[in-house]
């Protein structure tokens, strides 16, 4: 398969300051139960401190706002792949448009503050794409005040099908999978571009996802060849639907898919890891881990179920093309799904309404999910970068050994905290903060009975990713 890559630009000014909302307390929920350690003064890492101004992002998405764009999108019929792209009113190529022309609307409400272009290449034939077909992305980039080199990224999916995946003329909604999404991330950069963050935060709608995740192939492609330091992608692929398949009706309660390691990391690291353990601790892994604590510390009725596989069993998802690469990249989705509603012709069958239309978004839920989108890139965005080079030792010793180094651009670090959990535990269950100090010795936890890492934090209570020893490569 040969590939092409185009890419236009649409350079924009700065952004004005952030809007200093008062922020809203989350309502108290239900902590966990840390796992057994010995006696210590550290706290469980749910009851760290918090930023002030991450509440305020959370209150401020609107339901309303999803519910107009997911009707926008499902007004262009189709939006799959090989659809019309000449039409103002119907197909990929209208859809396209309209959300490039809506990201370029709202960088004009925050005074020119997105970099809005396209990123696209050739794809086909393959078998979903019977013809060489231009696979075009839609990407926004709101630019970091101080770590200018750092971006964290949230996507949706444009495209969308019905039951046959080659059918590109009959009316194709996708409502849910996955206008909701793409909603979701349009709705993010309405609200985080009232503020400035030390990161880049960049926002894109991607293309022929139900073709063969090509779109993110192409932009996590364009991403590597530019150099991009992506410490985080978070996509959204069906964030609308509460009544599954299932039988059950679940508004409070999201998934998050992670990869246990990247598959990038090499014969010898996988060589280390059977000595030194870290199977389910790799990069996208902690990026999960670290959404469920912002859903702890900051959402209101919205828990975060992990689940410990790269996407759901045997299926595949527009964040996978990044955690090929290496990059920390998870899905973000309902927890029940209703397979009624996905890649359905619209149809009334024995009883059953079939077919991804409007009726079956939960726009309240969808806004949830999308406040939790919201609240992670900004954290992360406000964070400082995470630490470098960290490393264990202590074999044979009455104590773990942690030892790091600052990292590149260490103007935003106010200090580090470090982790600690049983190797059976799933989440970093405890904490501690170390001041500016880049060694901590675990006196009385042996190095083998424990999994150990540090996160760099900042003056405003974000903090980083949490770091695996030896994960920072």
């Amino acid at each position: 398969m040969r590939r092409y890559i185009l890419v236009t630009l649409a350079l924009c000014s700065a952004a004005p300051l952030a809007a200093q909302n008062p922020p809203r307390a989350p309502s108290p929920r239900a902590p966990r139960t840390p796992a057994a350690a010995p006696a210590s003064p550290a706290q469980p890492a749910v009851a760290a401190g918090s930023d002030p101004r991450i509440p305020a992002i959370v209150a401020a998405v609107s339901a309303d706002r999803l519910r107009a764009d997911v009707t926008r999108l499902v007004g262009f019929g189709t939006r799959h792949t090989l659809s019309d792209t000449v039409s103002e009113t119907r197909g990929i190529g209208a859809a396209r448009r309209w959300v490039k022309a809506e990201f370029e609307r709202i960088s004009a409400a925050c005074g020119g503050c997105l970099e809005v272009f396209y990123v696209s290449g050739m794809v086909g034939p393959t078998p979903r794409i019977p013809t060489p077909t231009n696979v075009v992305d839609v990407v926004a980039v709101q630019r970091g005040t101080t770590d200018t080199g750092r971006y964290v990224m949230m996507s949706g999916d444009i495209d969308s099908r019905i039951s046959d995946g080659m059918n590109a003329a009959d009316s194709s909604p996708g409502a849910n999978d996955n206008a909701s999404g793409l909603a979701g991330t349009l709705e993010a950069a309405r609200v985080l571009t009232r503020y400035r963050f030390a990161g880049n935060v960049v926002y894109a709608a991607l293309s022929a996802e139900e073709q063969g995740l090509n779109g993110g192939q192409i932009l996590a492609q364009w991403v590597q060849q530019r150099g991009w330091r992506l410490v985080g992608v978070l996509n959204n692929d069906m964030i609308g639907n509460v009544q599954g398949i299932d039988g059950i009706t679940d508004n409070s309660t999201a998934r998050v898919f992670s990869d246990a390691v990247p598959p990038t990391e090499t014969e010898q690291e996988r060589t280390r890891r059977r000595s030194t353990g870290g199977e389910v601790d790799g990069v996208s892994r902690q990026l999960a881990r670290y959404v469920d604590r912002i859903a702890d510390r900051y959402v209101p009725g919205l828990d975060v179920w992990m689940i410990y596989r790269l996407d759901r069993f045997g299926r595949g998802g527009h964040h996978r093309p990044f955690a090929d690469l290496g990059y920390p990249a998870v899905r973000v989705m309902e927890m029940h799904e209703n397979y009624t509603r996905q890649h359905q012709n619209i149809r009334d069958e024995n009883g059953i309404h079939y077919g991804d239309v409007l009726e079956g978004v939960d726009f309240a839920y969808a806004a949830k999910i999308t406040s939790l989108d919201a609240a992670t890139l900004a954290a992360l965005s406000w964070a400082p970068a995470p630490p470098r080079t960290v490393r264990l030792s202590g074999a044979g010793q009455p104590a773990a050994i942690l030892a790091w180094a600052a990292p590149e651009d260490s103007s935003d670090v106010a200090g580090y905290r470090v982790y600690w959990r049983r190797t059976d535990s799933p989440t970093w269950d405890s904490s501690e903060d170390v001041g500016m100090a880049t060694r901590h010795v675990f006196t009385g936890r042996i190095v083998d009975n424990y999994y150990f890492g540090v996160a760099s934090l900042s003056r405003d209570g974000d903090e980083s990713v949490v770091v695996f020893p030896g994960a920072d490569r």
